[in-house]
Order: C-alpha cells, then structure tokens, then sequence
C-alpha cells in the first residue's frame, strides 16, 4: 500500500496563523515503482472532495475559503492509475489568522521610550472559567520576545523579523492554550530597537530608518468551554518600563545588567506601581501581512574546539566554524562584575581580527548579580557573524557555547564526492547560506551592512534552492522587493530599501541587482512549480524591464548610469575599485538585458501573457543585435572582455551565429588556461563560467578550474581554513593577514554559486520540469574524481543520483520520487526515460584525466 505524507499548505510547514484564505496544498506520495497517481480525494472539514489529477504540488483549495481564527483538518488520499485507494494521510489542522476587520488592538509606545534599553510592557488580566483555545496575535515596531505568566512564548528570534515596514510588517500568531491557568494572569512583551531604528547599514550615525519610537501590537484572543470570548489587547492600560537589557543593537551587541532585573515582571501579582504608563501609537493594520517562511530559531550548539591565549594575553575561545548566533555563558562571579564578549571570523597576528567588522562594535556585555551558585545568560535581541570569541572580565569560573541562529528553513540539499577538498567546499557553501539566509538573504552577517543585496541573492538563488526549501523566505523577500521598487520600476541594490546617505541613497537601474526582480521568480519557478508566485510578482517584473526600455530605448545598450556594478568583486579589481573588472561592466549589463528579456518572454508565456511573451522576446533580439553590434568581431571575438564576458555571452545566448559561437567557445578556453585554470570572474562571471565551459565541451577545463588549489580559485580559501565561503577570492592573504580592502568578509555566499554546477554536472542531478516533475540525470564524471553523490528533496519527494567509475565503467544510482520522471542521460548512451523508483546503470567509461600523458 502506497503511503502519503501529510498535508503541507503553500511554503509553510506550521500552518497555524496562515495569510491565506485559499491555501495551496502539497503532499508526497512513497509510491511502488512506476506507479503513478490518477486522482486524489480530500476531507477538509465536513467537506469532502474528489478529483480526477496527478497533480501534488501546491494544488488549488478545493473547500469553502477560510475565515478569519477558522481551523479545519484536512487530510489527503491518492488514486493510482491502477485503481488502488492508499490510506488517508494524517490529519494536520490549518487556522487562518487575523485580517484588517478582527484586529481590535492599538499600537502603543512605551512612555518614556529611552534609545538602547529594551523596553518592558506588561498587562495583568483575569481569566475566568476553563480554556479550550488561546492565541496571541502579535508584533512590533523593533523585534519583540513575548512572556505569559513568567514563560516566553514561542521560540522566535529577532520577531517580527525585517520587511519594507512603511508597506508590509509581519505578524505572528503563536497557541498559547497551555499556558494561560484560571484566575489571575499577565502577559509581558520586551521590545528592542533591531532594524526598525537601530543601526542599518554601514553609515555609522544612521539610525530611525522606519521611525523613532518603539511600539507592540498584540491581542490575546480566549476562548471558553461555555463558548464565551475574551479579548486582551494592547491599549493604554497597559504599564511600561525598562529592565536589563541596557542596550540592544544588531551590529553594536548587547548589554544586559543582571543587578536590574525585575523578578516576576511578566507574572500575577507583580507590583507595578513604579512603571509608567503606555501612550498609543500609529500603525495602518492594513499593512500587517502573516509569514509565509520559517521564523529564525536557534538551530544547533557548537562548543570551542580550543582556548586560545593570544599574544597579548587575552582568552580566545574557537568554535571551529564561522557562523551566526551568539554565545550562551554560564559564569560565577562577583556581583557587579562585567563579562565583556567580542566576536570576530579570523584571528590575524594571533588576535581577534576585528577590522573586516568596520564600525561594528559586535561586542555583549553581562553584569553579574553574583549568585553563588551561577548564573546562565544569552542575548536576546542580536547576532553575531563569528568564529573565534574573545572572553574577558573578573568571574571565578566561566563556560560557553555558541549557540546557531538562521530562518529554521528545512534541509533539502546534499553533495559529497571522493575529493574532501570540494566536500568542504560545499560545506562552506552550505554554512554561508546558513549564516546569511536569517529572515531575509543578506550579503554578509558580521559587519555594519548585512543587507538583502539583490544581485547576491540573484547569483545564488538556484544553490540556495538545492540547499533548503528557501521558497517561503525569497517569497516574502520578493513581495519587499516589489514594495520598495521606485514609481520608474527601478529595484534598489538592497530589499528592504534603506535610503541612508551615500552613494546608494538614490536607487539606479543596475543590471545583475535590479534583475533579480525577475531572476528570483524564474528559478523558484523552475525549482518549487510555484506558477502563483510568477503572477504575484508579475507586475513588478514587467515594472522592471519596462521602466528600464523608457530610459533606454527598446534595441540598444544598457549604458546608462555610467557607473555599473559589473562583474563586481573579479580577481582583476583592485581592493579599493571592487568593480573595476577585467570586462566592461557595459557589457555584462548589456548581456544581462538580453536574459532578462529572454527570460520575461518565458514568464509572459508560462501564465499566458501571450501578446507580452511576443513583446519581451522582441526586446530580448534587438538588444541581443545591439550587443552583437558594439562587441563582436565578425570571428567571434568579444571586445572589452575576459573570462565573464565569453562565459555570458554563450550562457545567455547572445551569440546565434553557430561559427561565432564556436570560436567565441575556443577563445574562453584559451583565456582560462592562459590563467593556469585561475579563476578571473566576479560576481556575475563566476555562476556561469564552469557552465560556459560544460557547454562548449570543455569539461575537463572547467573541472581543472573548479580544483585549483592557488589563488584566485574556489578551494584556496579551503587551503587556507575557510569554513565559509569569502567575500573576496583572497580575503586572507597567503601570510595570514587580511586583506587591505574595506569589504572583506568571510562570510559571504555569493562566490558559492558554483555548487549549483557541482549538483547539476559534478553530481548530475538537475530539474528537467518545473518543481522537478521531471529529473535530468546527466552526470559529467572528471576530475579524477571516483566517486559522487547528491539527493535533493524535491517537491515530490527525495531524488537521488550516485555514481562511481570502477572497472572500466560508469556506474550510475538513479532514485526518482513518486510523481516525477528522470530523463537519464549517460556518456556515450542514448537517453532514457524512467519512473518513480531506484534505478542502476552502467556504462563504459575512462575518465580523461586519468590518462598519464
């Protein structure tokens, strides 16, 4: 009998508190080989249905809409093509949240609002009789943590988390039935500055960038066995102060003063006559927007694999892996005394290299109360991009472990092969994501910046996509996105928009940024089958790249503004001109107008825009002739180029001449092994150059690259240590110093885009079909590598390619889920189509880089 998962709606695994009133439904089906599904049959509710498809992923909602608080089970059963009926799945409960008309809150402020305490806010209420249902509805103007009767809520961190607050702030929606006891209650809700008016960004005085005043929203909904309804809301009446946490900050760290605690705060029968009053703010409700991602949680516990005593004699503890989160002590001291934190990614001279953090103190602090038995403490309201802690003040005994923290994305991701260099590689690949996928996808997760920069996320989105089920999180981001696009459909280089000084205040068309209003979408399409997500976010693509043929015109070059950011960050740029590359930034925003065109006649046509589709695909060849007019000899050669424009000019198909495009193929192979097979691209360059290779037969060019040890190449950084992916090539000098340049993080994902190439050619397992309902197997053994693996879980279940050479052969581990086909694709075989299973294959196969000539 086939078995089925439960119910899974949108992109959420926690449906309660959900947005939508016509959840989309996904389940998974472990079915006998070659079954296939014929139909379905769901109870949602009293509501029963029964339809004729083999459909599974993010399937239309059947029933009735939801209402606002409504909670129905839901269960699912599948059909096969042979008549056989499987057992229902487990029931799994959706509840929708509040909308505008329910919410009966105020926003109110904090009193005396001090700039750096968390402010406390406290309400005492009575319930009276027995509790069958109780959910707190909440969130805040800043990043909130919520205490009933003396136990936190939930296990959110940084909550609400970070949207374009003026046009959509987040709101949760947490089951609080177990904690609520008859008679006297309270609820306490501390909130802290985070991003809604601490610091952003790297201008060090900028602060207030969604307003100047803290402020919580929250309604405590209660609901009696007798049907009786209870409502605690924020108002005037309730009571504020401040506490501890003596200074809260993103980038500064934080400072919590145990001598000031006040016991009992968020408890009955605490004495409150001391606190002041709440005065009520202003919020549109009708702003307030449910998750549609995960919240960030903390996710694992690392201890330090060594304590360092540095030259100048400080205590360095080091946890082995540059991460996010920060360390949880448990220390014994004297009262008063402070424990002072500071957190760095590299030592350099044998201490804490804290230059690559910039303005950014990262520093907690913790005063002792002195209890003699110890006291534990964590942050609550910062993060920390970090390897090495250094661990000073007066206490008798101090231990520590650092504590991971990023957006509790499921795991879908695996890669491992017979090199434990490229296995570390993608382990780098993997902690960078972990450490900049927290709420939104952010650049670097340590200095004063961590912004959602858009061609970052851009590059990296198809890794990501392999990694986790990050659909939830770029869908949120991508609704930010469209919020912050200016009237011109211009898309800021960083979503949320911040609009500090500086040279970014004024947000201007950039090819490779702008574009990810349009790539994202594209590959979450082409990864999750989310047709819905392309015509959400359809009128901010079309903004976009209409904005941008008003500005330039419908058949020409991307040449203004003249500055681009072009293949930022290659090899070639010097430290302090990161976008000097080596090929004319003109040119690669050129070849990115062409994709992007390409790419918006495909959406257009996917949800039936038909006459679009005809009017982009138009766009896309007379820019293309452009492109060909201003930089192609007639022999195929590109001028003002290096690696990165070869590798888009194949890439993006710019190129339709077929002898162009062999020569053009030839002259990229001879640039990359006139570099030693060093890598010579940016940003831009680097996610496509080893699948410009691939595709011009030069395979074993780009696996040569792909395991080059020296500088600038993707396993120096693994020579020298790395346990993240670098910001630049060479972060760290081959003598142990940092770079001099002023952006140099080490932890900083977008260079990693590579592992999309190493799961799709390395491994062999790519998306044939949207959401993977059709596999491509097409493995491209070299490197003298023995052996690779890869899984992935897809939206239909967990696929799987292994191979290893042995005996002169290929042999090749196919799993393909239930509701999905593999075409396999073999060296020297004729392509195959299988179905739901495990396969096995063998073919004849020498790998060239085994010969000794």
């Amino acid at each position: 009998m086939d078995e089925i998962s439960v119910v899974r709606f949108e992109h959420r695994d926690d449906p309660l508190g959900i947005g939508e009133e016509r959840p989309r439904l996904s389940w998974q089906v472990a079915g006998r080989p070659g079954w296939r599904q014929a139909a379905y049959e769901l109870t949602i509710g009293e509501e029963f249905f029964h339809v004729e498809s083999a459909d599974s992923v993010l399937v239309p909602w059947p029933a009735t809409p939801l209402e606002p608080r409504e909670a129905r089970e839901v269960r699912a059963r599948v059909i096969g093509a042979d008549g056989e009926v499987s057992d229902w799945s487990d029931p799994v409960t959706v509840e929708r949240g509040l909308t505008l008309s329910e919410w009966q809150a105020d926003l109110i402020e904090p009193a005396h609002d001090e700039r750096g305490p968390a402010a406390l806010l406290r309400r005492s209420f009575t319930a009276r009789g027995d509790v069958v249902r109780a959910r707190l509805h909440i969130t805040a103007h800043g990043i909130y943590q919520a205490e009933l009767n003396g136990q936190r809520v939930g296990d959110h961190t940084l909550t609400p988390g970070w949207t374009s607050y003026r046009h959509r702030l987040r709101h949760q929606t947490y089951d609080v039935t177990p904690m609520l006891r008859a008679g006297e209650n309270a609820i306490g809700v501390q909130v802290a500055d985070g991003w809604w008016r601490g610091r952003v960004g790297f201008v060090p005085e900028w602060r207030d960038t969604y307003g100047s005043s803290l402020g919580l929203l929250a309604q405590l909904e209660i609901e009696y066995t007798d049907g009786r309804r209870q409502v605690v809301a924020t108002d005037d009446s309730w009571r504020s102060a401040t506490g501890p946490i003596r200074k809260a900050d993103l980038y500064e760290g934080e400072t919590y003063d145990a001598t000031q605690e006040r016991p009992g705060w968020s408890s009955p029968g605490y004495d409150e006559r001391e606190w002041a009053g709440a005065r009520r703010g202003q919020r549109d409700l009708a702003t307030l927007v449910a998750p549609t991602g995960p919240p960030v949680r903390a996710v694992e516990e690392r201890t330090a694999v060594e304590t360092i005593t540095t030259p100048s004699g400080r205590t360095v503890l080091d946890f082995g892996q540059n991460m996010v989160g920060r360390l949880r002590i448990s220390v014994r001291g004297r009262r008063g005394s402070t424990i002072t934190m500071r957190h760095a990614e590299v030592l350099e001279n044998g201490e804490l290299g804290v230059r690559p953090l910039r303005t950014a103190e990262a520093t907690d602090r913790y005063i002792l109360r002195g209890d003699l038995d110890g006291e534990c403490w964590e942050p609550s309201f910062t993060l920390h991009g970090f390897r090495y802690a250094e661990v000073g003040g007066d206490y008798d005994d101090l231990d520590a472990v650092a504590v991971v923290y990023h957006s509790d994305m499921r795991r879908t991701g695996w890669f491992d092969c017979s090199d434990p260099m490229l296995n570390q590689l993608h382990e780098n690949v993997l902690w960078g994501m972990r450490g900049n996928f927290v709420d939104i996808p952010t650049d670097c997760p340590q200095r004063d910046e961590r912004l959602g920069w858009t061609g970052d996320v851009q590059v990296f989105a198809p890794t990501s996509s392999y990694l986790y089920d990050s659909a939830g999180l770029l869908a949120s981001w991508l609704a930010d996105l469209s919020a912050d696009q200016t009237e011109a459909g211009v898309v800021p280089l960083f979503v949320p928009r911040v609009d500090f000084p500086g040279p970014f205040a004024d947000p201007a068309p950039t090819a490779g940024w702008s574009d990810a209003a349009v790539i994202v979408p594209w590959v979450l399409f082409q990864r999750f089958g989310d047709t819905g997500l392309l015509r959400r976010q359809y009128a901010s693509m079309r903004a976009w790249v209409d904005g941008l043929t008003d500005l330039l015109g419908p058949a020409s070059l991307f040449d203004k503004p003249a500055l681009q950011l072009g293949d930022w960050l290659d090899p070639a740029a010097p430290p302090d001109a990161p976008w000097r590359a080596e090929t004319d930034a003109h040119l690669v925003a050129t070849a990115y107008r062409v994709h992007v065109a390409d790419t918006m006649a495909r959406i257009a046509e996917e949800i039936g825009q038909e006459a679009d589709a005809a009017k982009y695909a138009e766009l896309a060849d007379g820019v293309r002739q452009a492109f060909h007019d201003e930089f192609v000899t007639q022999n195929g050669r590109i001028a003002g180029s290096g690696q990165t424009g070869y590798a888009l000019a194949l890439e993006f198909g710019l190129l339709p001449d077929p002898d162009q495009r062999a020569r053009a193929a030839e002259q990229l192979v001879r640039l990359v092994r006139e570099k030693e097979h060093k890598v010579a691209t940016g940003f831009l360059g680097t996610p496509v150059i080893c699948d410009a290779l691939t595709s011009a037969g030069a395979v074993d060019d780009a696996y040569r690259m792909l395991l080059q040890t020296e500088y600038p190449s993707w396993l120096y950084p693994v020579t020298m240590g790395a346990t993240t992916i670098w910001e630049r090539w060479d972060s760290m000098l081959p003598d142990g110093s940092i770079n001099p340049g002023e952006m140099t993080s080490f932890n900083h994902y977008a260079l990693g885009a590579v592992a999309d190439w190493m799961h799709r050619v390395v491994a062999g397992l790519a998306s044939g079909s949207p959401g993977y309902r059709t596999l491509l197997v097409e493995p491209r053994p070299g490197g003298g590598l023995t052996w690779a693996r890869t899984a992935h879980r897809t939206p239909y279940g967990l696929a799987e390619v292994a191979w290893e050479r042995a005996a002169g052969e290929l042999r090749v581990r196919v799993t393909v889920p239930t509701g999905s086909t593999a075409v396999v694709a073999l060296p020297g075989a004729e392509r195959q189509e299988v179905g739901c299973g495990q396969h096995r294959f063998a073919v004849p196969y020498r790998d060239p880089a085994d010969d000794p000539r």
